[in-house]
């Protein structure tokens, strides 16, 4: 049973004066996250809501806000470092607590044992509670006992700051730095990247979550509501070309050693999860796949002719586009194929809805966010769904929930000059259906041999679900449509 150690000195309220931050659990049951970037060093002032990192889970690249003001007198894991959900992370001196002037001592860091952070009260079973945090909660609070205040005398001046004496170093992980002294200016110089702490930019919470969604830097935003507030209008007309990768993502900038004949890559974060959930969906649901090759010619005609349409001005049209929705009008003449297995109660979970999961190939690996409801969808709807899902997948800003509740997926290798291949399905889904390269060939069209827009699909399915049958008419009627489209009309 976790406890709570009450404090041993100090005016009532003193404990809270340094709070601690653990990492939150971010997306659903996970229970670590890689610590990719910090946006704050110690000295730095904090306020309610500022971002001070950005960590990466198992499923996405997620930045964390502070949920208290402050300063920053404490650090405790570098970049890089994967941390699991409900660890201190950092340390925040709120300021003295009212009625007292002693100066209090950060607390010790999980190795020691610490003080629970601000917030966690006791609960009557002398459980602290979890910490709320914007994002999560901790879900794993360590045990906490207050290690012995140093004496210190109230009327000595304070010539530098208090170095805490646990706490800076953790797993081999140093970081150390003095705590700030009440009153003292914090550190003029905040972390690369971000703005002083007097400076920023002042947005509410729905408008930095659009700006987070857009790739938009609120730092760049001019405002143009009351008191300098950064309004959505803003953040549209702010609205520009993605930005280069962050630096978290791009190459390692350490060169392989000279004549070295092997590199180890350590397997974490999106590359861990997606290869933990391959070997699950392979060794739990039994794969069928299927092939077909297809002459795609006239759909690639409609392709040409769709980027001239004005209903689609501004919108990304390719092959994909009109593969995704030969997909769903097939599993709307079919609608059993779009099912999940359900091994506890024993069922079949037919479902009314679909959203079409479209592999993704990232600098952090392979993701597969999905477009909810995508069954409702118009084609230009379609379109500009898939063109966000893309570009928020490119610039590492896909949120844990965007990847989550898939039903099928297609992956596009024909974009690597793959002609096919045999996909593993993501675990839960019924089906992944492989887009192959739209190569010119020679093809009997009319009884004449001509060349041909001709390409392979590739449908893996669980055979749980769906049978020899039923997945050879969902993967028939996806090459039918794309061979004449009309049939979306028709079919649709």
């Amino acid at each position: 049973m976790t406890t709570m150690t009450a404090p041993q000195a100090g005016p009532r309220g003193q404990a809270q004066r340094f709070r601690e931050f653990r990492m939150p659990d971010v997306g659903e049951g996970l229970t670590e996250a890689e610590i990719l970037k910090w946006y704050v060093s110690v000295g730095d002032t904090v306020t309610d809501g500022q971002v001070i990192c950005e960590v990466e889970t198992a499923k996405a690249a997620v930045e964390l806000p502070i949920p208290y003001d402050g300063v920053i007198s404490e650090i405790r894991f570098d970049e890089g470092t994967t941390v699991d959900v409900g660890t201190p992370i950092i340390v925040v001196d709120a300021g003295p607590a009212a009625g007292g002037d002693a100066p209090a001592e950060p607390p010790a860091d999980p190795s020691a044992g610490a003080v629970a952070p601000a917030g966690d009260e006791p609960a009557a079973n002398g459980e602290p509670k979890r910490q709320a945090v914007l994002v999560g909660y901790g879900v794993a609070p360590s045990s906490t006992t207050r290690r012995p205040r140093k004496a210190t005398a109230s009327s000595a001046p304070a010539a530098a700051p208090a170095v805490p004496a646990q706490g800076a170093e953790l797993n081999g992980h140093a970081r150390t730095a003095a705590a700030a002294v009440p009153g003292a200016a914090p550190a003029s110089a905040p972390a690369t990247g971000t703005a002083p702490a007097g400076e920023r930019p002042l947005a509410k919470p729905p408008v930095r979550k659009l700006a987070k969604d857009l790739g938009i830097d609120l730092a760049t935003v001019v405002p143009t509501g009351p008191g300098g507030v950064v309004t959505r209008d803003d953040i549209r007309a702010a609205a520009a070309p993605p930005a280069t990768l962050p630096a978290a993502e791009q190459a390692p900038a350490d060169a392989v050693p000279a004549g070295a004949r092997e590199t180890r890559i350590p397997i974490k974060g999106v590359r861990k999860a997606t290869a933990q959930a391959m070997v699950t969906s392979a060794f739990t649901a039994p794969h069928v796949t299927e092939f077909v090759t297809l002459d795609i010619t006239r759909s690639m005609k409609l392709v040409q002719e769709l980027k001239e349409d004005r209903a689609f001005a501004g919108l990304r049209v390719s092959p994909l586009l009109l593969v995704a929705k030969a997909l769903l009008v097939a599993l709307k003449r079919h609608p059993e194929a779009n099912a999940a297995w359900d091994e506890a109660a024993q069922e079949i979970v037919q479902k009314a809805y679909v959203n079409l999961g479209i592999a993704a190939a990232t600098p952090r690996g392979l993701i597969v966010p999905n477009i909810k409801d995508a069954h409702d969808k118009t084609l230009p709807e379609l379109a500009a769904a898939l063109g966000e899902l893309v570009s928020t997948a490119r610039d590492g800003k896909t949120s844990p929930a965007a990847m989550q509740g898939g039903t099928v997926t297609i992956t596009n290798v024909g974009v690597f000059g793959v002609d096919t291949g045999t996909p593993i399905l993501n675990p839960g889904e019924s089906a992944i259906l492989a887009f192959g390269a739209v190569k010119l060939q020679p093809w009997v069209h009319k009884g004449k041999v001509k060349p041909r827009q001709v390409t392979t699909l590739a449908l893996s399915f669980d055979h749980r679900l769906i049978d020899g049958e039923l997945g050879s008419k969902v993967l028939a009627d996806v090459a039918a449509i794309l061979e004449q489209p009309k049939r979306l009309l028709t079919w649709a």
